[in-house]
C-alpha cells in the first residue's frame, strides 16, 4: 500500500527560494513579471520540492484557467495532425495547457466535449469541425470563452475563425488539371461537408471549361489507405477510364499510386493522381505526390495571437483570417 506523503506547498517553495509566497504566486501565474535571477531560484525550488500549482485555485483567483480545448474528429493519421502538433507547441510556449477532445468522425461527441471544456472553465475552444447544431452554437455564443473555428472559413464565425476556403481549393485543383490537359476526372472523397465543398468547387470550374461532369466515389470519414485500394478496383471496372484521380487525402493518393503501378499503369502518363494535405510521405513516394498544402503552423500561430489579444482585453479587428493554401506540383500529376 502506498504511504501518504505531505503535498508540497507554495510556502515551501518560497522558503527554499528565499522569497515571499506572493512572489512565487506571481511567478507561477506570469513568469515574465519576476526578475530573471529570482525566477531561476523559484524554478529550482519548484523542481526540488516537486510542487505542482493548484490550477483550479489559480483560475478562480485570476478568472483565467489557461486551459485550451482543441476539438478534433479522431487521432488516426489525418491532415489535422501537423496542425494540432504545431498548435500544441505554440500554445504550450504561451503557458497554456492543451486538452484534446475527440469528437468522433461524425462529431457525435462534440456537444459532450464542449460541455466538458466549459465545465473546466476553458479559456478557449478551438474547433476543427463544422458546427451544424444551432443549440450548441447558441451555448457557445452566450459564453465569454473564446471560440476559434479552424480549417474552414465560415462567413459568420461564432467568434473568430482561422482557415481557408475549401471551395477555392477545389476550383484551383480543377484549373491546374485543365491547364495540364486532363479531361476525364474522377473524384475519390468523403461524405464530409468540407470535402463536399472541395468537390463542388472542382465541378464548378470543370463545368466552366465545358468538360463532362467528373465521376466520383465517396467513403465514410476517416479516409485510410484501404479506401484508395478499393477505389482503384472500382475505377478499373468503369466503362471509360479517367486520366486524373483527385483524392481527399494523401493516404488515398498513395494507395492509388501503389495499385496503379501494380496493375502496370504509369503515373502520371497513364493515370495522374492529385492528393490533399501534403503529408510528410507525399514528397518521399515514387513518384512524389502532387498535392495541396495547408500551412498548419500559421494556423497555430494565428490562434495563439488571437488568444494573446483576448488575454490583454484587446479587440480582435479581423475575425476571419484566411491562411490560403498552396498547390505543390510534383511527379504524380
Amino acid at each position: 500500500m502506498k504511504s501518504p506523503t505531505r503535498t508540497p506547498r507554495l510556502e515551501d517553495v518560497a522558503q527554499l527560494a528565499g522569497v515571499s509566497s506572493a512572489t512565487v504566486s506571481r511567478f507561477v501565474n506570469n513568469p515574465q513579471v519576476v526578475a530573471a535571477e529570482t525566477g531561476k531560484r523559484i524554478r529550482a525550488a519548484i523542481a526540488q520540492t516537486g510542487y505542482v500549482p493548484n490550477a483550479i485555485a489559480g483560475s478562480l483567483a485570476t478568472s483565467r484557467s489557461r486551459l485550451v480545448s482543441v476539438m478534433i474528429p479522431d487521432i488516426s493519421p489525418s491532415v489535422f495532425n501537423s496542425t494540432v502538433e504545431a498548435m500544441i507547441d505554440e500554445l504550450t510556449a504561451e503557458g497554456k495547457v492543451v486538452m484534446i477532445g475527440l469528437t468522433g468522425p461524425d462529431f457525435a461527441r462534440l456537444g459532450a466535449q464542449v460541455d466538458a471544456a466549459l465545465a473546466r472553465q476553458a479559456e478557449a475552444i478551438i474547433l476543427t469541425g463544422p458546427m451544424p447544431d444551432e443549440a450548441l452554437n447558441a451555448k457557445l455564443r452566450a459564453r465569454s470563452t473564446t471560440v476559434i473555428q479552424t480549417w474552414g472559413l465560415p462567413e459568420e464565425p461564432l467568434d473568430v475563425a482561422v482557415g481557408f476556403s475549401h471551395a477555392a481549393v477545389g476550383e484551383e485543383s480543377a484549373a491546374f488539371a485543365i491547364r495540364r490537359g486532363y479531361r476525364r476526372a474522377h473524384l475519390v472523397s468523403t461524405v464530409g461537408l468540407r470535402a463536399e465543398r472541395r468537390r463542388d468547387g472542382f465541378r464548378r470550374r470543370w463545368a466552366e471549361a465545358g468538360l463532362p461532369d467528373p465521376t466520383q466515389e465517396l467513403f465514410p470519414i476517416p479516409l485510410h489507405f484501404g479506401h484508395g485500394r478499393a477505389a482503384f478496383r472500382t475505377m478499373r471496372r468503369m466503362a471509360e477510364q479517367p486520366d486524373l484521380v483527385v483524392c481527399s487525402s494523401d493516404w488515398v493518393a498513395q494507395a492509388l499510386i501503389v495499385e496503379a503501378q501494380a496493375a502496370g499503369l504509369r503515373v502520371p502518363d497513364d493515370l495522374a493522381v492529385l492528393g490533399f494535405g501534403n503529408m510528410a510521405f507525399a514528397a518521399e513516394m515514387r513518384p512524389t505526390i502532387t498535392t495541396v498544402e495547408i500551412d498548419g503552423t500559421r494556423i497555430a500561430r494565428e490562434c495563439a495571437a488571437m488568444l494573446r489579444q483576448r488575454a490583454l482585453s484587446q479587440e480582435i479587428v479581423e475575425r476571419r483570417i484566411d491562411v490560403g493554401f498552396r498547390l505543390v506540383v510534383r511527379e504524380s500529376a
